[in-house]
């Protein structure tokens, strides 16, 4: 015996057997707690949970996963483990309408196994099923929109939706809104699919529900940044000889003028220079070009008549002939 201790190969065997020993030893403490009676105990986390339940009605409070914690041979467990033909199920078909805690259940699960289930009970709400219809409200951050640009108006098709889901929670509905999202510097009309939410009072969002249809099309109508300013004439000039203008009256009391919102809202009127010269005594309507005002992009509409209400002394009018000698030249001759 102490010439097989002296044996090196023997001390390597045995140091070998020692490393394996005490690796799976580690490994074992991982997830498995061995029993002095050679059961261990295991726990699987994150087993769905099954609900059998009415479908006409709702059920609110089930958590989606549980833990299941088995103790028993470390075969069985193992087989268990990989077969994964058990099912962890709450039994609601026997309920009423309400709140229930019900105890959650194991199916096929071998019967050398003890089981427990972390929870044990589920506090659950059983509803009526109920559908309503909500007209959709749609919203884009104008943020997005290019300066100088705004928001016009928001189409949706469909412009509503029905809602399905517990009555708690159809009651609790206070919006139902479709947010239009897209890239920065919107500088033009858009059609985008945009998905349906629904809120409570305080915008938090509603589960639990389904929306039918889930998504709908929202035109996006974007237009430049503009406002409708008042008319003011200014007469340049001197009006012909024997004529008063007495006031001027455009065919429009407002034109709209485009450009950046800093640009066009320090603007109070819209001033239409008209040259007092051009009124005669038989031709009081003049037609003038609306030019665009420094820093705006344009003005609508680009042309505008304005007439004048004047005022004739005979006696200072100067005959037409005499103001144009070619036509005096053309009576003479006839």
């Amino acid at each position: 015996m102490d010439k097989m201790m002296d044996n090196p190969w023997f001390l390597r065997i045995m140091a070998l057997f020692l490393a394996f020993l005490l690796f799976f030893s580690v490994q074992t403490e991982n997830n498995t707690t061995t029993t002095e009676t050679g059961r261990v105990s295991e726990m699987i986390e994150d087993v769905e949970l099954q609900v059998y339940y009415d479908e006409s009605l709702m059920v609110s409070g089930v958590p989606e996963t549980v833990d299941l914690y088995l103790s028993g041979p470390a075969s069985i467990i193992q087989t268990t483990r990989q077969l994964d033909d058990y099912t962890l199920f709450i039994d609601l078909r026997s309920l009423p309408l309400g709140e229930h805690q019900v105890p959650i259940q194991t199916e096929n699960l071998s019967e050398q196994l003890s089981a427990r289930v972390d929870p044990a009970f589920v506090n659950v709400v059983l509803e009526e099923r109920v559908s309503q219809e909500f007209s959709i409200d749609a919203e884009m951050n104008e943020r997005l929109l290019a300066e100088g640009f705004v928001l016009d108006g928001l189409t949706v098709e469909p412009d509503k939706v029905t809602v399905t889901g517990p009555q708690s929670v159809i009651n609790a509905i206070s919006f139902v809104k479709a947010t239009v999202t897209g890239e920065p510097d919107i500088k033009e009309s858009f059609t985008a699919e945009a998905r349906v939410r629904v809120l409570a009072e305080d915008l938090t969002k509603l589960d639990n529900v389904t929306i039918e249809p889930e998504s709908v099309a929202v035109d996006v109508t974007v237009e430049e940044y503009s406002r409708e300013l008042p008319v003011r004439i200014e007469s340049t000039g001197d009006p012909q000889t024997g004529i008063t203008i007495n006031s001027w009256t455009p065919s429009s009391e407002q034109v709209r003028v485009f450009g950046p919102r800093s640009v066009v809202d320090a603007m109070e009127e819209y001033v239409i220079e008209v040259e007092a010269n051009s009124v005669t005594a038989t031709d009081t309507t003049l037609d003038v070009e609306l030019p665009i005002p420094s820093g705006a992009s344009g003005v609508s509409p680009g042309e505008m008549q304005v007439e004048a209400d004047i005022s004739v002394d005979e006696s200072l009018i100067v005959p037409e002939e005499l103001e144009n000698p070619e036509i005096a030249d053309g009576n003479d001759e006839e």
